[in-house]
């Protein structure tokens, strides 16, 4: 019997691997966002990444999808409460929201991780805006801001983190706007990946100082965004790909049978992903729930407030911050 004499190593390793994969999930998403933004800008003429808002009176068709964007983009201007001057904008994207906010005479900052877009974001903001080129989870600053909104990014960062993090970036009274997709506790597979569970998003708001203000749900109104998206994937996208694989079995037979088998494993599971014809608006309001939450930041303690700080060095008032300053009297 073999008996493991280092267990540490083992437990090194494995967190090691965890980062790999995590990385290279985050290069996947990344890459996935800039592929989505070319395509949107060129194909769709839209230069918004998040789902439409449709309405009863809204034909769902693609060449309305523009027009259900910027009216989601709209409901969630309408539900930033009055009195809010500073925002900080979490995964702006190419910045388009930002840039409404900004002139509507919004002091707005952005938080964006992936370069591409940054640099977009930046081309359409000028100096009017910040933009911290870091995850979420990365970021310092002394800045407190009056509301920090969250658009379809929330899924994609550490739920206890990201709600710790908010509350400590808000000025008292301030506001975590979130419009996002979750999780519903719906028995069987969701073919449809993304979003926290929403009854732990509950959970962990409820151990935070936030009242809730608005929690509104809007999966029907969203859920059309999926059918489109389901039709461009198998209408177009399928059928070029087959015709650029019949292309290399003609030209290339030899190699072509060598791809096949060496990624065979990634392309089934791409097929399986993206074109099994289940990425449907009625699996959509089976297993999500997509909702505009608004919470106000509770009057909170000094110790909740120190506990935040000391771990987040580099945030106003922490401890390196203070022996930064005694060292420089």
């Amino acid at each position: 019997m073999k008996v493991n004499m280092n267990p540490i190593s083992n437990s090194a390793r494995q967190c090691s691997e965890n980062r790999i994969k995590s990385t290279r999930r985050r290069v996947s998403r990344d890459i996935g966002i800039e592929v989505a933004s070319i395509c949107s800008r060129y194909f769709l003429k839209s230069p918004h990444l998040h789902y439409g808002y449709w309405t009863d009176d809204l034909e769902v068709d693609i060449s309305n999808l523009r027009i259900a964007q910027e009216d989601y983009a709209q409901l969630i201007i309408s539900h930033i409460p009055d009195g809010v001057r500073r925002i900080l904008d979490v995964g702006c994207g190419s910045g388009q929201i930002a840039k409404t906010l900004v002139d509507i005479d919004y002091e707005v900052d952005c938080v964006s991780p992936n370069h591409y877009l940054s640099e977009q974001a930046r081309e359409l903001l000028g100096q009017a805006s910040h933009i911290y080129e870091c995850y979420y989870e990365e970021l310092q600053t002394e800045k407190r801001y009056d509301l920090i909104l969250f658009n379809e990014s929330f899924q994609y960062i550490k739920l206890e983190e990201a709600i710790k993090k908010t509350v400590g970036f808000l000025n008292q009274g301030g506001y975590a706007l979130i419009c996002d997709i979750f999780k519903k506790d719906t028995p069987g597979k969701s073919p449809l990946p993304g979003g926290h569970p929403l009854r732990r998003f509950y959970d962990i708001v409820s151990e935070h100082p936030l009242e809730t203000v608005t929690d509104l749900d809007i999966t029907k109104e969203t859920a059309p965004t999926l059918d489109i998206m389901n039709d461009m994937l198998n209408e177009v996208i399928k059928p070029t790909a087959d015709l650029a694989r019949q292309l290399l079995d003609n030209r290339y037979p030899v190699m072509s049978k060598i791809v096949k088998f060496m990624y065979r494993k990634k392309i089934n599971n791409i097929n399986k992903k993206y074109f099994s014809g289940l990425k449907t608006s009625e699996n959509f309001n089976k297993f999500k729930s997509y909702r505009l939450v608004l919470y106000k930041k509770a009057r909170v303690t000094n110790a909740w407030q120190l506990d935040f700080t000391n771990a987040h060095p580099g945030t106003a008032g922490s401890k390196s911050q203070e022996k930064n300053s005694a060292g420089t009297t």
